[in-house]
Formats: structure tokens, C-alpha cells, sequence
């Protein structure tokens, strides 16, 4: 681990890669050897950006949240293996009785894009039309991103398990407030004025991206995928106020760097931190190992997926293809769309996290990302 290299890599963004605002941070064991932050807040360059800078990171609130329903299952004591309606009756309809909460979790259920999509503040319709909705694919067969429908699942499984409780402020009661953590699904109004606003990118993927080429055609899942429910698509519509407040597990978690990082390192010591157990063995062992991997229906690209969270794929002879997430088998974490992304890396106990307000195109980690992550291990 070369923190020396990462401190030249993170002022190297700002030199050379366009970077406007960002954090940078590394959790190891109990220590946070690195939290650093520089830049600004807005183009105007007229209010600095902090290391405890709050930012939006995107679908990288994937993994806080996907935490959150784990141990609500634990704590339940109810197996990954239960059908999805066991806790969820309506949610047998339209042939989906036999969906488990591992295939939900591992984006196997074919539920990413609605056939009638809702508008995204109406969580209770939202709920309604998951449940009717008929799966894109035979559940369990093969896999594709959820890129916003994926929170509101957990959303509403979470609240069935916990009399009512929101996914939102199940994280703070749970993790965010014993950690001491500044992260929020769900921020409060007198905590507005520390958020750096987020900004779309300036360019676009290369011609012939797949992915981009399937989200440019009308009607094509991806495309859907990304507008169910429907309304919040632009950076600038995710920068208000009743946005910022609002409860979106699979979007809309707002925090520092150094927050992620902590939740990481957490996950990375085995659950655990200062004594305190957060998770089983099992549970952990079902995030680091096993999952889903292929051609991702959504993303149209090749993804691996364990219980909630991202990994990076791997050929068949064992070796990884993609480091987003650094040179460990066992890492696993979730990217934002922009360019954030947050990990565990059980083999050194360590937790990382970056975060920004000036996006890049694409939704897997872009070259500021990977430049930190390569630093960081060497080059990989």
C-alpha cells in the first residue's frame, strides 16, 4: 500500500484529468492513515471543497444499503434462500413467487425496468408496480444491473422486516451513528449547506460503447432500466433540496469519503469494529465469495455480482479483468455513476473510498478513479 503514490495521484487529477472537488480516503484496521480533500465546491472555484465535504455518490449508496437488508436478515435470522414473498406477499405475482432474496440481491430477478414506471418520489407506487411487474428474464438465469430499482426493493423488504422503518434511517441507527459516520440516505434539512453540489459530465462514452449505444435506443432495456422509476435523471435535478432529503437507497446517498471508507474497513476486519460485531461470518462470506458473473443484461458489458455489492470479474483460469476494486479476489464495493467508488479489501483489512462533484461519462469508474486505485496498490 503506497500512500505516498496516492497523495501524487489525487494532485495529479486536479493537474491534469480535469478534476473539480474531490476526497480521497483509506481506512486500515481502526486508523484512518488518509482522508484528503481539495478543489472546490462549484466552477466558479469560489468555495473550496474540505475533506469532509458532503457529496452525492450515486448508485455507490448500492453498498450501504445492501449492508442495511443483510443485517436485517441476520438479525431475522431468515436465509438468502427464502422467496422474496415470504416477506413480500404481493410480490408472487406475474410469476415471481420463486425469487430469493439472493437472486434480488444479485440482480438476477429481472426486475430492472418497469413496464408503467412511476414517478420516483412516490415510493408507495413505486413498491405497488415492482410488485405486478412481470421479470425481463426467467429469475435466476442470468443477470443485469437494477440501477434504480434496486434501492427501492431493498426499501421496501427492509421496511416490511422492521415494522415500518425506512432503509434510510435503518443505516443511521445501525451503522452511521455507532461508526460515526457522515452519511446519509436521506439528509437533514439543517445539513444542506454542507453539500457540494454535483455536475454532469462534460463529454461522452466513444462512439460504439455498447452500453451507450443501448441507452440511446428508445425503448431497449437499458434504456428503460435507467428511466424506471422516471423523473431525477440529470445531476442537476439530484442537487435540490426535497431530492437531497428524500430516501433513494440505490441513488441518493450523500457523504464524505471518509465515511465510506470507515463503512469499509468495517466490512474488511470482519465485520467488527471496537468490539463491536455488526455482522456473522456467514454473511460476509456470502458478499466476499460466490455471486454472479457473465454478460450483464443492462450494463452490456461483462459484470460480477455477490449479495448486494460489485466485484470484479475474473477469467476462467482465476485471474482478475478488472481491478476497480484493486489486486484482492475477496474486494468487493460499489461504483457511483461519475466516478465514485468505494471498496473492502478483506486481505489488508482495509477500506477505500473516493468521491467528486465533477462527473465522467460512464457508470463503472473512470481514469481518476483508477489512477488512485493504481497508486494506491501499485500498478496493476
Amino acid at each position: 500500500m503506497n500512500l505516498e503514490a496516492l497523495s501524487l495521484a489525487f494532485e495529479d487529477n486536479f493537474l491534469s484529468r480535469g478534476e473539480l472537488g474531490a476526497s480521497v480516503a483509506v481506512w486500515r484496521q481502526n486508523h484512518p492513515p488518509l482522508s484528503l480533500g481539495a478543489g472546490f465546491q462549484d466552477p466558479e472555484r469560489s468555495q473550496p471543497w474540505q475533506s469532509d465535504t458532503p457529496v452525492l455518490v450515486w448508485s455507490a449508496t448500492k453498498g450501504p444499503a445492501a449492508a442495511c437488508l443483510l443485517h436485517a436478515l441476520e438479525t431475522a435470522r431468515v436465509p438468502l434462500h427464502t422467496a422474496v414473498a415470504t416477506i413480500w406477499p404481493a410480490f408472487a405475482a406475474s410469476g415471481k413467487g420463486a425469487i430469493s432474496l439472493r437472486m434480488l440481491l444479485q440482480h438476477e430477478a429481472g426486475l430492472c425496468a418497469l413496464d408503467n414506471p412511476p414517478p420516483v418520489e412516490d415510493r408507495e407506487a413505486v413498491a405497488a408496480a415492482l410488485s405486478l411487474q412481470a421479470p425481463a428474464w426467467e429469475p435466476g438465469t442470468a443477470h443485469g444491473y437494477h440501477p434504480r430499482t434496486f434501492g427501492f426493493l431493498l426499501d421496501e423488504l427492509l421496511r416490511r422486516l422492521g415494522a415500518g422503518e425506512s432503509l434510510g434511517d435503518y443505516w443511521r441507527r445501525v451503522f452511521a451513528e455507532p461508526l460515526s459516520l457522515d452519511f446519509w440516505i436521506g439528509l437533514p434539512p439543517h445539513l444542506l449547506a454542507r453539500v457540494a453540489p454535483v455536475f454532469s459530465a462534460r463529454s461522452m462514452l466513444p462512439k460504439g460503447d455498447p452500453f451507450l449505444a443501448a441507452f440511446m435506443t428508445p425503448g431497449s432495456l437499458t434504456s428503460r432500466s435507467f428511466a424506471s422509476p422516471k423523473g431525477l435523471h440529470s445531476a442537476a435535478s439530484m442537487n435540490t433540496p426535497a431530492a437531497r432529503a428524500a430516501c433513494y437507497p440505490g441513488f441518493g446517498g450523500i457523504g464524505t469519503a471518509s465515511a465510506l471508507a470507515k463503512f469499509y474497513a468495517m466490512l474488511a476486519c470482519g465485520g467488527t469494529w471496537e468490539g463491536r460485531r455488526f455482522f456473522e461470518p456467514a454473511t460476509l462470506e456470502s458478499i466476499q465469495s460466490g455471486g454472479v458473473q457473465g454478460p450483464d443484461r443492462v450494463l452490456q458489458m461483462e459484470t460480477a455480482f455477490s449479495c448486494g455489492f460489485m466485484r470484479d470479474t475474473v477469467s476462467a483460469g482465476g485471474a482478475k479483468t478488472r481491478h476497480i476494486f484493486g489486486p484482492s479476489h475477496s474486494a468487493f464495493g460499489h461504483p457511483g455513476a461519475g466516478g465514485s467508488v468505494a471498496f473492502a479489501d478483506p486481505e489488508r483489512g482495509l477500506g477505500f473510498a473516493y468521491v467528486m462533484n465533477q462527473m465522467e461519462p460512464g457508470v463503472l469508474p473512470n481514469q481518476r478513479a483508477m489512477a488512485l486505485v493504481q497508486a494506491l496498490f501499485g500498478q496493476l
